[in-house]
């Protein structure tokens, strides 16, 4: 089960075997969302607290095209090398 802080790789997609570490759960829609992974712009408009512009962000990509990563087997190859 893939709950927030936990490490996944993406399997799909334009970020395809990139890892990342989960940073929120939309369980309604079976949607992750993974640090520094499926980044879109966000245009935002200027007012008088903030200013605006294009700013880059993490979207929602699905649950079924994340796969949890086990600790204990990706720390035992990172020893073997």
């Amino acid at each position: 089960m893939i709950k927030k802080g936990l490490k996944v790789i993406v399997l799909t997609g334009k970020d395809k075997k990139k890892e990342g570490e989960v940073i929120e759960i939309d369980r309604a829609n079976n949607r992750a969302k993974v640090k520094e992974i499926n980044m879109v712009k966000k245009h935002v408009k200027t007012t008088k607290e903030k200013k605006g512009g294009i700013f880059p962000k993490e979207s929602f990509i699905h649950i079924s095209n994340i796969k949890l990563i086990d600790e204990k087997v990706a720390k035992k190859k990172e020893a073997k090398k």
